[in-house]
């Protein structure tokens, strides 16, 4: 089950966040399941590559609408991330946990130099991935038409999305001035 939870909220969220996703990049070594939950969109182009920099080295620029990384981050994969990535772009990323509050630090200002939205959310398996977004608001801009429509979730809906982003006081302290909402 948590595997599930995991993959829908990888995919929907930046896909009910995104005014109009046409192309998505799925960066992964075992995207089966994240494949699986593109399927629930249809009329969406999906690519995949495996987690490396020279997989992004070949894409062309401002190709992407929407990103979804399981890849460990630099200031390398984001600058990739942000070459092939549209104007409006979303990204959601895997990152460590809000514990390790340097190292998530260090990423969130790296993505600051590229999204103007910058979020973690829960997803469901007692962690946190990252939203980032060129243009649009996970919670303000969410596409509630295409978030309610989804079929044969078992966890994913509008509610989920949006709480999936309510933060403990301790983490929005921590991160004050460096989460981007």
């Amino acid at each position: 089950m948590k595997e599930l939870i995991y993959s829908e909220m990888m995919v929907h969220v930046p896909m009910c966040t995104s005014k109009n996703p046409q192309n998505v990049l799925i960066v992964s070594d075992n995207v089966d399941q994240l494949a699986k939950e593109m399927l629930k969109h249809s009329d969406i182009n999906t690519q995949v590559v495996e987690c490396s920099l020279d997989a992004l080295r070949n894409l062309e620029d401002a190709t992407f609408d929407v990103v979804i990384c399981e890849m460990s981050s630099d200031a390398a994969l984001i600058a990739h991330i942000n070459r092939i990535l549209k104007e409006d772009g979303q990204l959601s990323i895997i990152h460590p946990s809000l514990d390790d509050v340097e190292a998530n630090k260090s990423l969130m200002q790296i993505l600051g130099n590229y999204f103007k939205v910058i979020m973690p959310y829960n997803i469901g398996n007692g962690s946190t991935a990252l939203l980032a977004s060129k243009e649009y608001h996970p919670t303000a801009d969410i596409n509630l038409h295409r978030a309610d429509m989804l079929d044969d979730n078992q966890f994913y809906n509008c509610d989920v999305h949006i709480a999936s982003f309510a933060m403990g006081n301790y983490i929005r302290k921590e991160y004050l001035g460096i989460i981007k909402n």
